[in-house]
């Protein structure tokens, strides 16, 4: 198997065993993007721990980089102004469809929740209808 999908699985499945962990000693569902909004809240009871998980997110390409002795490569293709009005995009979606791709995805779906199956679905469909337009336009 080649490193990058060795990675990748790694990846994947730290992401899962941290989102059952946060599940089962909080009882929360792994959320990020919401995660993010109640740390930027006034302080409140989870601000604390809100802040560690953002903390741990961004220790991951810190560690990747002590142990493969290198930082993680990353390509963007589109300019910062395409990339902030994609984030400022996403930040829209995920409140409109009151979660993300990795509470609904990642923990919605694990739960056989059918809110986050619809979710996931939409996630889906149109992240293809993108691909489909922007390669059409190119």
């Amino acid at each position: 198997m080649p490193l990058t999908y060795l990675h990748s699985l790694i990846g994947g499945a730290l992401i899962g065993l941290a989102s059952a962990l946060f599940l089962l000693l909080d009882g929360r569902i792994a959320g990020v993007c919401g995660i993010i909004g109640g740390s930027l809240r006034p302080a409140g009871e989870n601000q604390l721990r809100n802040l560690l998980f953002l903390f741990g997110l961004f220790l991951g390409p810190v560690i990747y980089r002590l142990y493969f002795g290198g930082w993680p490569v990353v390509h963007f293709e589109a300019s910062l102004g395409i990339l902030v009005f994609a984030g400022l995009l996403v930040g829209f979606g995920t409140r409109l469809g009151s979660g993300c791709t990795s509470g609904h995805g990642v923990c919605g779906l694990a739960r056989l929740s059918r809110r986050s199956i619809v979710a996931v679905a939409t996630f889906l469909a149109f992240g293809m209808l993108t691909v489909a337009v922007m390669n059409r336009v190119r």
